[in-house]
């Protein structure tokens, strides 16, 4: 797979349908001194995921019965969004654990929502069942080459922006953007994997040798909450040695809090789990080493502006 060509092309398909999300540099007290970032919590609905959701739709023949995708949350409003604005019936199956202000963000885009008992897992072989009836297409939230290669183009954007860092600590659920991130750098820059304690998904598969089912649980699980990591991200993080590291639920609210107070970056869990390997020592960078930080999600619980 050239993923570097896949990628470079997602990037010129999605132009001008996802948003160029800004990057910047914090000085928020920590040890190791100021790191760079990438608000890619600006991008519509969001999340990074409408990067994927929109390759997957542009560079494929959607039929009549539109799409169907399986989400914590994220995904489903980005697929949702996608659909939407290029005109296809959207169907996405989520679990409850999704909360309620992913699943009113999903309505809001006008999908067809259908609300599973249980986790990640169980919406999608809901997911599944829907497509295997109706022939609807489905996308998956990150184990697909139009998915990964969506989500490369963060990395590659930000590498246009000037990214200096020497590593680039990235949150893992599925892994497909962090699977991104590693199919458009190739080894030029470190890439840590940051997971949370309750859902080590990445940790599991190096540790196994193979993808493994994992239990899991913890403030991040509604984003992060893939039982199994992606065979893209695992084949990409194994042939390129990367480490994952684990926190702990109270460094990810450390880090949401200093987000918020020290940037004014209000941001759900998973998307300031990749800060928590610095907040907790997770990650210790060495003399001298740059580092950066993509913060990556936004749909906070509970919603901090419900309707009145």
């Amino acid at each position: 797979m050239d993923w570097r060509t896949e990628i470079t092309a997602a990037k010129a398909r999605i132009s001008g349908h996802v948003v160029h999300t800004p990057t910047v540099t914090l000085d928020l007290g920590l040890t190791c001194g100021p790191v760079e970032a990438k608000l890619e919590q600006m991008q519509h609905t969001g999340s990074f995921k409408a990067r994927g959701a929109f390759n997957t739709l542009l560079s494929s023949d959607v039929p009549a019965a539109g799409i169907v995708a399986a989400s914590g949350g994220n995904h489903g409003a980005a697929a949702a969004f996608a659909a939407r604005r290029l005109g296809h019936p959207a169907h996405i199956f989520v679990p409850e654990m999704a909360g309620p202000s992913k699943i009113a963000l999903i309505r809001d885009t006008g999908a067809e929502l259908m609300v599973v008992e249980g986790q990640y897992a169980n919406a999608l072989a809901a997911a599944r069942a829907f497509e295997a009836e109706t022939g609807a297409m489905q996308i998956h939230a990150y184990d697909a080459m139009p998915t990964v290669a969506g989500q490369g183009t963060c990395m590659a954007e930000w590498e246009d922006q000037g990214l200096k860092a020497d590593t680039v600590l990235i949150a893992v659920g599925g892994g497909g953007l962090i699977g991104g991130a590693l199919a458009w750098l190739q080894g030029a820059r470190k890439v840590v994997a940051v997971e949370p304690e309750t859902a080590p998904t990445l940790h599991a598969a190096l540790a196994a040798g193979a993808p493994v089912d994992v239990e899991v649980s913890g403030i991040a699980a509604n984003a992060l909450g893939a039982r199994r990591i992606g065979q893209i991200c695992h084949g990409l993080a194994t042939a390129q040695g990367v480490s994952s590291v684990l926190v702990p639920d109270a460094a990810i609210a450390r880090a949401q809090r200093l987000l918020w107070r020290g940037a004014r970056q209000l941001v759900e869990p998973a998307g300031a789990t990749a800060l928590a390997a610095l907040v907790s020592g997770a990650y210790a960078p060495g003399p001298g080493e740059r580092v950066a930080v993509l913060v990556c999600g936004a749909n906070i619980a509970p919603d901090p502006f419900p309707e009145t």
